[in-house]
C-alpha cells in the first residue's frame, strides 16, 4: 500500500512538473514555448541603431506607429534565408495598401553584420524581387545591439564551422507601440498578413 501511495505521489508530482514546464501541456518544444511566452507577455523591442541597405541609419523608435513584420537573415544563407526573401517580397504584395499608407513595414535584420554591408543587403532584396516599397533590410551597428535583439526576439544563430550559421527562422510581429506580440511561421506569409490585417482597425 505504501509503495502504491509513493508511486501515485511521484506520478502526480511528475504530471505537475510537466504541466509547468510545458505551459499547461501546450508547449512541448522550445519554439512553441517561445511563441506562447511572447503572446502572453509582449516584450519591448530595444531601440537599437540599424544601418539599412541604402546606408541610412534608423532605429526602432523611428518605426513606431506601424505594424512591423521582422525576420532575421544572413545574405549568404542557402537554407531558410534563400526562401525568406521571397516570402517578404510576397508580403509586399499582400500588404501593399497598408504599406502605402505607412501602417505596415517589413524589416529583415542581418545577424551577420560584419559581412552583410549595405551593398550585400541591397543585393539580397533585389535577388528576391523587392517591390521597392515597405521592405527594409538592415544590420545592427553595434555587437551589443545585436545581442539585445537576439535576446528579445529569441534568435538562435550558431556558426556552423563552414562560414555560415545554423539558425532558427520565424516572422516576428511588432505592434505600433514597439512591443513584440507574436511569432509566426516563417514560411506562411498568408497567416502573417492575416494577423496584421485583422488588427489594423483596432
Amino acid at each position: 500500500m505504501r509503495s502504491l501511495l509513493a508511486s501515485l505521489l511521484i506520478f502526480v508530482a511528475g504530471v505537475a512538473m510537466l504541466s509547468l514546464a510545458t505551459n499547461g501541456f501546450s508547449a512541448f518544444t522550445t519554439e512553441a514555448a517561445r511563441r506562447i511566452d511572447v503572446r502572453e507577455h509582449p516584450r519591448a523591442v530595444p531601440d537599437v541603431n540599424l544601418q539599412t541597405a541604402r546606408g541610412r541609419h534608423i532605429d526602432f523608435k523611428s518605426l513606431r506607429g506601424r505594424w512591423l513584420l521582422v525576420d532575421f537573415i544572413y545574405t549568404r544563407c542557402i537554407a531558410y534565408c534563400s526562401v525568406q526573401g521571397g516570402v517578404f517580397a510576397r508580403l509586399q504584395d499582400r500588404l501593399a495598401a497598408p504599406i502605402a499608407h505607412e501602417k505596415v513595414a517589413l524589416l529583415s535584420i542581418s545577424f551577420d553584420p560584419e559581412h552583410d554591408n549595405p551593398e550585400r543587403l541591397a543585393d539580397y532584396q533585389q535577388r528576391f524581387g523587392d517591390r521597392g516599397a515597405g521592405w527594409l533590410a538592415a544590420r545592427p551597428v553595434d555587437a551589443t545591439d545585436l545581442a539585445a535583439l537576439h535576446r528579445v526576439f529569441g534568435v538562435t544563430a550558431v556558426p556552423d564551422g563552414l562560414g555560415g550559421f545554423v539558425h532558427n527562422a520565424a516572422i516576428a510581429v511588432v505592434d505600433p507601440r514597439g512591443q513584440l506580440v507574436a511569432i509566426m511561421d516563417w514560411d506562411d506569409p498568408r497567416a502573417a498578413a492575416r494577423f496584421v490585417i485583422a488588427r489594423l482597425g483596432s
